[in-house]
């Protein structure tokens, strides 16, 4: 079992930056690929960036390729995602999930479909 914790969101105005943060203590959050995705109201999942388990290999979705920063720092158990240069279209629960590497697929509807999830934090960018 793997318990992730997101912080980090909030309000900001366009061209704002905010860093979300996701922690877990158990040391097998390691070996985990994690991922970032959003949820925006009446919208379905997003995926928007992720990180293999060593923290070498990060992906990111077209819409914030450029604008977001993902990171994993084994060491500390935690993976960071820095959003700079946000927009009104950034406004959406944001999630992070661990699972296996290679099991992903960008057609996964809900946070369930993840080996573990968090809860979610809210960022919202107004205009």
């Amino acid at each position: 079992q793997v318990r992730l914790a997101e912080s980090g969101g909030g309000s900001v105005q366009t061209g704002g930056s905010l860093t979300l943060t996701c922690t877990a203590p158990e040391p097998a959050f390691k070996s985990y690929w994690v991922y970032w995705v959003r949820q925006a109201p009446g919208k379905g999942l997003e995926w928007v960036s992720y990180v293999n388990n060593g923290g070498l290999a990060i992906f990111y979705a077209d819409s914030v390729k450029g604008r977001f920063t993902a990171s994993k720092d084994n060491a500390k158990n935690t993976v960071y995602l820095q959003m700079n240069n946000l927009k009104p279209e950034d406004t959406a629960m944001y999630y992070c999930a661990a699972d296996e590497g290679g099991r992903f697929s960008a057609s996964w509807k809900t946070t369930s479909d993840f080996k573990y999830r968090g809860q979610g934090t809210q960022v919202t960018v107004s205009s």
